[in-house]
């Protein structure tokens, strides 16, 4: 049903690029067995935001174009819920039972970890748990195999004086966010180059700051000390075309984790203008006074328009740049996000359909819609045009995708299965299933075993009981049966007991941890 849904459509969401040059060619790497990649990370982006995946109202003619050129997964999966854990699994391959980072967490042991100035002026309050020492990822692979590796855009693995940054974690070159919270502004004080801090001409406005009352929400003049000089998604594109630029002629990595379209509403005023012309006048977004919201914004849906469609504008600059070095042909794209939607107009735009839109069923929860990611692939000499797949597949495969195409051996213990085969076009068994866990917003479990998915919630309350989905008949997780599918049950019991290995950090009591 959903893979019938898409044929015809036109967009994407998360971008792997495997990129290389094809032999004989002026430029680029001539060995074949060596394909580039580039890996492209959208934040937040829902299901149902891109043209190939069913979205009427947000252009992204770029993305659409790439899918045309590829093949879009209907059942891609995120490995959580959230930011942090999501690109730990990207990174590691190994699923939230196992994962070293199992949720967002700022350590706030440390101090005034949510406090912006207070991290501005001490640099150790920034980021997140870390990863440890000597923890294997995509990156340090494909450096062992003589890959030139690159991380721009959003980190979210560690903080500065810990192990897990992305210098030590795979990453010859990082450009960008160190911390989440420091990323809820695209207007941020500083970025970072490496282990060092880049400071920006822009001035000082903490997120989460609201419209003051005595403002005049319809009053364009309120909303300007919220678009200032420095906008972090245009600095780090420069980054990103000039790593190509220098490495056209080695075997190299990128993985670019845009923060795009993840809140705060700010984007180039020119997309603005366009949306709001294309959608007509709306109500304005103040913000919410505590944390919790983001800055005020006077056109919030044609701005989350105009957020996606420059990403969109952006990811076509980068492949104008590839075919103009020659690097197109041999180069593999899978585009993704790192988790459903949030805010209060994605209802409007149906951004998670055809699964639920709305709070509780998607960012931070284990729905379909919080967890189901698009997925697009492209590989000119490899990956036949138009394709559309419903293998099933998460981030924690990704890894051994591109181990099994640059010929790496997977590490011990690793979670996920190569879905090379599904990209050149073979026949390829569905996974046994596929696991996640996610210890905020109030405990979760859930586990999919072909077109069964068992959803079990509140687990900090004492619940043990799941729910069951039929997903092919019931894409919107309405009608529990579990009750007449005890065996299905019996069955996640087992993988779950087999899967997960108690987290030091994250627990869940009601299994007496």
């Amino acid at each position: 049903m959903l893979q019938n849904t898409l044929i015809g459509a036109g967009s994407l969401s998360i971008i792997a690029l495997f990129n290389s040059c094809s032999a004989g060619s002026s430029g680029g790497n001539d060995d074949l067995s060596r394909p580039n990649i580039i890996y492209i990370l959208a934040d937040d982006l829902g299901y149902g935001e891109l043209g190939s995946y069913g979205q009427t109202r947000i252009e992204t003619p770029h993305l659409d174009r790439l899918a045309a050129d590829g093949m879009i997964f209907t059942d891609h999966y995120t490995g959580s819920p959230v930011c942090a854990p999501a690109r730990c699994i990207l990174l590691t391959g190994l699923h939230t039972g196992r994962a070293q980072v199992r949720s967002n967490d700022p350590m706030s042991e440390r101090g005034d970890v949510q406090n912006y100035m207070a991290m501005f002026e001490n640099p150790l309050l920034e980021g997140n748990y870390p990863l440890k020492a000597g923890t294997t990822t995509i990156g340090t692979l494909l450096q062992s195999a003589g890959y030139k590796t690159a991380l721009v855009g959003k980190w979210g693995l560690g903080a500065p004086g810990t192990d897990g940054l992305p210098n030590k974690q795979g990453f010859d070159f990082f450009y960008g966010y160190i911390c989440q919270r420091q990323a809820h502004t695209f207007y941020p004080l500083h970025l970072y180059r490496n282990g060092s801090r880049v400071y920006l001409n822009n001035d000082t406005v903490p997120p989460h700051e609201w419209l003051p009352r005595d403002a005049d929400p319809y009053d364009l003049s309120n909303y300007e000390r919220y678009s200032l000089n420095d906008y972090s998604p245009a600095l780090m594109f420069e980054e990103i075309t000039q790593f190509v630029k220098e490495n056209a002629h080695r075997p190299f990595f990128l993985y670019w984790a845009d923060p795009i379209p993840h809140l705060p509403l700010q984007a180039p005023q020119r997309w603005v203008d366009h949306y709001v012309h294309k959608f007509g006048d709306e109500e304005p977004y103040t913000g919410t006074e505590g944390r919790g919201g983001y800055f005020p914004c006077r056109y919030p849906r044609a701005t989350y328009a105009a957020m996606i469609s420059y990403l969109d504008e952006n990811i076509g600059k980068l492949i104008q740049q590839l075919k103009d070095l020659d690097l197109y042909e041999n180069t593999l794209i899978i585009f993704s996000s790192d988790n459903g939607p949030i805010g209060p107009y994605t209802p409007w735009f149906e951004s998670a359909a055809p699964f639920r839109t709305g709070s509780g069923y998607n960012k931070g929860h284990l729905h379909e819609g919080g967890i189901r990611v698009p997925m697009i692939a492209t590989w000119p000499s490899v990956i036949k045009p138009g394709s559309v797949t419903d293998h099933i597949s998460a981030f924690y495969d990704v890894m051994p995708t591109i181990n099994e195409i640059t010929g790496i051996n997977n590490p011990e213990n690793i979670s996920g299965t190569s879905f090379f085969p599904t990209l050149k076009g073979e026949k390829q068994d569905q996974p046994e299933f596929l696991y996640w866990e996610f210890p905020a917003s109030g405990g979760q479990m859930a586990v999919r075993i072909g077109n069964l998915k068992a959803l079990r919630k509140n687990m900090h309350q004492g619940n043990l009981q799941w729910e069951l989905f039929d997903l092919d008949e019931d894409p919107e997780e309405r009608n529990d049966i579990s009750a007449i599918h005890p065996d299905i049950i019996n069955k996640v019991e087992a993988i779950v007991a087999r899967e997960r290995t108690p987290h030091e950090r994250w627990r869940f009591n009601v299994l007496g941890e």
